[in-house]
């Protein structure tokens, strides 16, 4: 086991930096599946809900928890990071903040990142708006809300990476492509805290959670312990190292969220992963 990592460590670079950093990283191992878990409800407006990932120590992946951040200026879009295998490695792609959303590898994230732009809210003005069929919200302090069903493709799966054995076959579109071109900000110093507070976390790593990761999600960035602290149900393959494409049936059911402002919070949301894509990303508005 210690030569393994050794040479893992050899053919990996390290990604304790900063997630903006412009470190390549390379690994001949397989990201694990994405982890099961639910939303942290927003923790007030213009929060934008960044998703949680796989990320690379040296030795072994660890999961970075989802969690809420604020945008580094009104009118941003979080596009997450992804791996892709390139040239018989799995390579890290950075994600980054701007205008519109950009190609993420086809890897369903959830929460309104499903594989092909962002259906979980949009901006209007400076006021950023929350899509309350994908998106738990506190309807009584988040005000600034609609429910537009997302429609989801019939192919289930959970991998993690694009490109490569078993893995996601998207590939850009056009507007992803023009997105590319669009000015990007990087991930926010409080993103890049996160991270590294994830790397220094031993339950987080795959050895210790085997892709069930005791802290999938947090309402605050940065905080890992006390409340607002979501664990992972686990994921769609047994497995966390065999990327298996499990086959199911149809959409989720349509939600209705209601606008009476004496509810608290919509209900937890699931994502169910998919990677079939539309032809035209989707627009970011209702």
């Amino acid at each position: 086991m210690r030569s393994l990592r050794l040479l893992l460590a050899i053919c990996g670079v390290l990604l304790c930096a900063p997630a903006h950093a412009q470190v390549f990283v390379r690994v001949t191992v397989a990201p694990p599946v994405m982890p099961v878990y639910v939303q942290p409800v927003v923790p007030g407006p213009d929060y934008l809900w960044v998703p949680g990932y796989w990320a690379w120590s040296g030795e072994d992946y660890y999961w970075v928890p989802g969690t809420w951040v604020r945008a580094p200026e009104p009118g941003l879009l979080w596009t997450p990071g992804y791996w892709a295998w390139r040239d018989g490695y799995y390579a890290w792609s950075a994600g980054y903040w701007g205008p519109r959303v950009g190609f993420y590898g086809g890897v369903n994230y959830g929460f309104g990142y499903t594989g092909v732009g962002y259906q979980g809210g949009y901006w209007r003005d400076r006021v950023f708006v929350y899509n309350t069929a994908v998106t738990r919200v506190n309807t009584v302090t988040v005000t600034n809300v609609y429910s537009k069903t997302v429609i989801q493709q019939t192919t289930v799966t959970n991998v993690s990476y694009n490109g490569g054995p078993n893995g996601i076959t998207a590939q850009p579109n056009a507007q992803e492509k023009a997105a590319m071109q669009d000015k990007h900000v990087p991930a926010t110093a409080l993103q890049n805290q996160h991270q590294i507070t994830a790397s220094k976390t031993p339950a987080l790593f795959l050895a210790a959670n085997r892709g069930k990761p005791s802290i999938a999600a947090t309402g605050q960035a940065g905080r890992f312990h006390g409340a607002g602290l979501i664990a992972s149900k686990g994921s769609l393959a047994g497995n966390p190292r065999v990327q298996k494409v499990a086959r199911g049936p149809g959409s989720p059911p349509k939600e209705v969220v209601p606008r009476d402002r004496t509810r608290t919070a919509s209900a937890p949301k699931r994502f169910v992963p998919h990677t079939q894509r539309n032809s035209a990303q989707h627009k970011q508005s209702p």
